[in-house]
């Protein structure tokens, strides 16, 4: 097994199969079958279902095209896709000398929901660069999304909506993005769509820190495992397909409300390890998931509450 890590092998039984480095294509619920891109096809008694979403910068024209320019540009994506952005992404947010700092967070439900929220965290740093001297008196950190709330929990909402009037925040609900370039005088365009009234403006910027949309899986809507948003129909509390009931899901892709973070997906782990094993057995689907959910709420360069 060409694997970067043993680990994974380490914790598998000798009797399993694992099939790396390969994607399932379709799924035939009905019929228990699922097929993989490298041409495999199998039966299964159970399935579970943990498929997160697509996220990519292709999703917002131009944002493949700024997000390879220099550093110094400041144009980052909180996106997790290779080791590469890792390294480029660790002064995200720093180093905005003028003009202004766009934070964009896509449509809900979306990746790291929540907690791509980095507003407050980069002002702490412009605020003392300002003080030093380093940033420019007009220069601003704006938080731009098509939602109209940073977060779905009314009273987390409204504690990060006062700390951002405090500190001079600009919010700017309704407005999706829809295209980021430069113009011909090199200065850097976010293009906004008012998801009300189709509204399309033009927005300059000096720096930006940009969470792409993300997408569910069109072979789970194929299948017919998903609801009217595309998230898999799930039983909210036992994490069991509504329809199909040998089929479970956890994670970003559940179509039910709560905040898509990696500490739901592993609050939800052992109540889906529960059922399967049950299910299996022939007996009764009796762990509930509780709803639980975290996300950290950063505030500055080192003090953060959470959520």
């Amino acid at each position: 097994m060409k694997l970067q890590s043993g680990t994974i092998q380490a914790q598998i039984d000798n009797w399993s199969k694992i099939e790396s480095n390969t994607k399932v294509t379709k799924i035939d619920a009905a019929h228990d079958k699922l097929e993989l891109n490298n041409g495999k096809t199998f039966n299964y008694k159970a399935l579970v279902l943990t498929p997160g979403f697509e996220h990519s910068t292709s999703f917002i024209k131009g944002l493949e095209t700024l997000e390879k320019t220099p550093e110094e540009e400041g144009v980052f994506c909180h996106v997790l896709d290779h080791k590469e952005r890792v390294s480029r992404n660790f002064y995200n947010g720093w180093n905005n000398k003028k003009g202004d700092l766009i934070c964009y967070s896509p449509k809900f439900p979306y990746k790291g929901e929540g907690t791509d929220f980095y507003a407050l965290y980069y002002e702490h740093f412009m605020r003392q660069d300002q003080i030093h001297g380093i940033s420019s008196n007009g220069a601003r950190i704006q938080y731009w999304t098509p939602n109209k709330e940073i977060y779905r929990f009314p009273y987390a909402n409204e504690i990060a909506l006062d700390e951002c009037h405090k500190r001079g925040i600009q919010i700017n609900f309704g407005w999706e993005m829809i295209e980021v370039k430069k113009n011909e005088h090199g200065v850097k365009i976010a293009l906004f769509k008012n998801v009300d009234s189709g509204e399309v403006i033009e927005k300059d910027f000096n720096s930006a820190c940009i969470n792409p949309p993300s997408k569910t899986r069109s072979f789970l809507s194929e299948a017919g495992l998903t609801d009217s948003q595309g998230l898999i129909d799930v039983n909210k509390y036992t994490l069991q397909h509504k329809k199909y009931d040998n089929i479970f899901a956890f994670g970003d892709a559940v179509g039910f409300e709560t905040t898509r973070t990696h500490t739901a997906a592993m609050a939800q782990n052992p109540i889906v390890k529960n059922n399967l094993i049950r299910f299996l057995d022939g007996k009764e689907c009796n762990g509930i998931y509780d709803g639980y959910t975290y996300m950290p709420f950063l505030l500055g360069h080192s003090y953060a509450s959470n959520f």
